[in-house]
């Protein structure tokens, strides 16, 4: 996946995905999938995170020698009570993030995309990689919301 197909996939995914998820029956949004399951809105709450952490990657990367950015998911989840949270403003909060990462994505020069982060795995990652692999991650996790997004 090129970098610039990224940049075109995220503005499509804020154009679209808001307002298929506040169609979304609170019901159905704030109850877990399953016990020890997140509900649809920690989901959702996860995404702002994975953009947080991602965002410090698409940076840093480019300005620190192999830079360290690591975190824990449930433990982040847990700690922000985004189940509490009101849909709309993490709603607001995930889609202009986004945005936000696909006008830093943008302006990554080419050389730059081989400058590498670690983000946890067992070896540093290339910044190219790293930025697609966002992608990914976050469309495994809009179709556990919306399914075929």
């Amino acid at each position: 996946m090129a970098v610039q197909h990224v940049v075109k996939r995220l503005l499509y995914l804020c154009d679209t995905i808001p307002s298929k998820i506040r169609l979304i029956p609170d019901a159905e949004f704030t109850t877990p999938r399953a016990a020890g399951k997140w509900s649809k809105q920690q989901i959702l709450g996860h995404l702002v995170d994975s953009a947080t952490n991602n965002h410090h990657r698409f940076v840093r990367a480019r300005l620190e020698p192999v830079p360290v950015i690591t975190y824990n998911g449930d433990d982040w989840v847990n700690t922000q009570h985004y189940q509490e949270m009101d849909r709309a403003q993490l709603l607001l909060f995930w889609e202009y993030y986004n945005r936000h990462l696909a006008a830093i994505i943008s302006v990554i020069k080419e050389d730059e995309l081989q400058k590498t982060c670690n983000n946890g795995d067992p070896a540093p990652h290339t910044l190219q990689f790293l930025i697609e692999d966002y992608v990914r991650h976050l469309e495994h996790h809009l179709n556990q919301l919306i399914p075929s997004i």
